[in-house]
């Protein structure tokens, strides 16, 4: 829903870290429109790559390196691989912007930067991302949580990689059946398969921290999406939820309600109207 409201709000200028599959697909909402927001600036760490993708954008950002973003942008998305995102988080903090994160595996190694903004007066924002029940986990945790757990489930394919299967010399090339990789809290499952827990990351973040949410990780070869299983129990509610997210067609490895959540975040920013938690 647009938001016709906001027209004396101030214009907020975003900068995005890292062009692919997310940060594209924000970049090219912001640039048909969105009001209240203005692209002002995207980075990568292939800078020539970057300038390649907004080349037909009606409005052209400029084009920065990842540390600089902070000093163009009223808010900064970060949507980036984990080896630059201290590139991106750390001056946005530092410089008390709205630091909108995707990845927050990365995060949880990274806390600090929660302090630093209460000194800065900057905001750490993590969107919903590939998940669900955000806003009734939000609401219990205000009372007695007594567990949670998320189930995940992926094809095969899109866990190769992760330095967990490589460490223990895992291969899921030939599965046949549904196989448990991993089970443990959201803290190990984000060193274990830092580009596949964003979702149990930020949850934990939400509920009852990193060590206390349990997550198991399964690969099957049966079917073609991320299926998430979550599973709560607390003194205010019990839930059970189940979302199977559509594979983008750009990059079958990324859900297609990611980069939806990043732009219903940024929206919300400058939004007269709010809807949830």
């Amino acid at each position: 829903m647009n938001d016709p409201g906001n027209h004396n709000r101030k214009i907020l200028k975003v900068g995005i870290g890292s062009l692919g599959t997310i940060g594209v697909q924000v970049a090219k909402a912001l640039d048909a429109g969105i009001s209240g927001l203005e692209l002002c600036a995207v980075s990568a760490r292939n800078l020539e790559k970057a300038a390649g993708n907004v080349a037909g954008f009606r409005h052209k950002p400029d084009i920065v390196p990842l540390s600089e973003l902070a000093e163009l942008a009223d808010v900064v998305l970060e949507c980036a691989p984990a080896a630059v995102y201290d590139e991106i988080a750390y001056p946005a903090v530092r410089r008390g912007r709205i630091f909108v994160t995707m990845t927050s595996s990365a995060l949880l190694n990274r806390l600090d930067l929660i302090d630093e903004a209460k000194e800065t007066g900057a905001r750490l924002i993590v969107p919903t991302g590939g998940c669900l029940g955000f806003d009734a986990i939000k609401a219990a945790a205000e009372g007695e949580i007594q567990s949670v757990k998320l189930v995940t489930r992926k094809p095969p394919k899109s866990l190769e990689g992760a330095p967990y299967l490589e460490e223990n010399r895992l291969s899921l090339s030939n599965l046949t059946a549904p196989l448990k990789v991993f089970e443990g809290s959201a803290r190990e499952a984000a060193r274990a398969f830092p580009a596949n827990v964003n979702v149990a990351a930020s949850l934990s973040l939400a509920g009852i921290g990193p060590d206390r949410t349990t997550v198991e990780i399964w690969a099957d070869p049966g079917i073609d999406r991320a299926i998430q299983e979550l599973i709560v129990r607390s003194e205010a509610a019990d839930m059970d939820m189940r979302i199977a997210s559509h594979p983008l067609r750009e990059n079958p490895r990324t859900g297609s309600l990611t980069p939806k959540s990043a732009i219903a975040t940024l929206r919300a920013l400058v939004s007269n109207f709010r809807v949830g938690t």
